[in-house]
């Protein structure tokens, strides 16, 4: 049956929707030839990926690619429900929208109505902004891996060198690569850079293969981050979101216990932690899609529009995982992401 299934759906990226802008840029070239897909030229990206008469969770099973030229906003300022580790300027991009990944609790189903993938191709118009404004403010922090997982699509798109480039030349610019993935061998083969941290987000294996479908094992992922601390890169542990749920402490103490017992705490840069906390408005589109998710179906507590667990429970499990790191790691290395 579970034969039968897959084969009612197109491969991933069996179709790439391209801007007729795009065309003009060499990367569009690049990606189109690494896949046998069909191509479709489209006017603007958002006819396709933001039309309201889509469903983000079937889409997810066959995902499309949507080339396109980004024309203003290149940088945001930085969310204040995300942490930007005592950095000034704190800002985000996205250069590619949505992920290959399927988080049962990813904002990104809330965000957008369109499970397929946008590509900005104009990467170096993105470049010359961030200059022009790294100028302005002497120095910058960016996350430039929230909206998507830049280095689990990185054989495709390949922006990941672009930026470490960009870094290279620029040392008053700081960037965070937030992922999942374990697709680093192109890292083991550049040079570590103090600017470009590399930030992992890691649970607890039980919950990971449940709800984060997609994505590596647990164990992989510690074999990668053990792997590029060796090599010195910069690593950050991300345990976010911490989700409470029945025995949360022996799965999350279980995990750190294994994480530390193979990752070196002294190597680590730094560890953020946060409970799972969402805007009101997305919630309810993930509701939407996900009627069944036992996660998003929590009856959570809302407080200035962000919706999370009550006080009491936030308290008590971002204090209980605290405790357990810092039998590894120094407390001052901890960041805790308030609501």
């Amino acid at each position: 049956m579970k034969k039968l299934e897959t084969r009612l759906w197109n491969p991933s990226f069996s179709h790439i929707y391209v801007e007729k802008e795009a065309f003009l840029y060499p990367l569009t070239s690049e990606i189109i030839g690494k896949l046998n897909s069909k191509i479709i030229e489209i006017d603007r990206y958002k006819d396709v990926f933001s039309n309201s008469n889509q469903n983000f969770s079937i889409q997810k099973n066959s995902p499309k690619l949507i080339l396109a030229v980004k024309k203003d906003n290149y940088l945001y300022k930085g969310a204040e429900v995300c942490q930007s580790f005592e950095n000034s300027n704190f800002y985000y991009t996205s250069s590619i929208m949505n992920c290959l990944y399927n988080c049962e609790y990813c904002y990104l189903q809330g965000v957008y109505n369109s499970g397929n993938i946008v590509v900005f191709v104009n990467i170096n118009e993105m470049f010359e902004e961030i200059k022009k404004i790294l100028l302005e403010k002497k120095n910058l922090y960016i996350c430039i891996s929230y909206d998507t997982d830049l280095l689990a699509i990185d054989n495709l798109i390949g922006l990941v060198e672009l930026w470490y480039q960009l870094l290279e030349k620029n040392s008053d610019l700081k960037i965070e690569l937030r992922t999942k993935s374990i697709n680093i061998s192109k890292l083991k083969r550049l040079k570590p850079l103090n600017n470009f941290i590399i930030a992992y987000t890691l649970s607890p294996e039980q919950l990971s293969i449940i709800h984060e479908m997609g994505t590596p094992p647990f164990k992989k992922r510690l074999k990668a981050i053990k792997e590029l601390i060796e090599l010195g890169w910069n690593i950050r542990l991300c345990f976010d979101p911490l989700l409470y749920i029945k025995n949360f402490e022996k799965y999350y103490s279980d995990m750190i216990n294994e994480c530390f017992n193979i990752v070196d705490g002294e190597k680590i840069l730094d560890i953020s932690i946060g409970s799972f906390r969402i805007s009101k408005e997305y919630l309810k589109r993930m509701r939407k899609n996900n009627p069944n998710s036992l996660i998003l179906s929590y009856p959570f507590s809302c407080k200035d529009g962000v919706y999370s667990y009550d006080d009491k429970r936030n308290s008590k499990i971002i204090e209980f995982v605290k405790n357990q790191l810092i039998k590894y790691v120094p407390v001052h290395k901890i960041y805790i992401n308030i609501n």
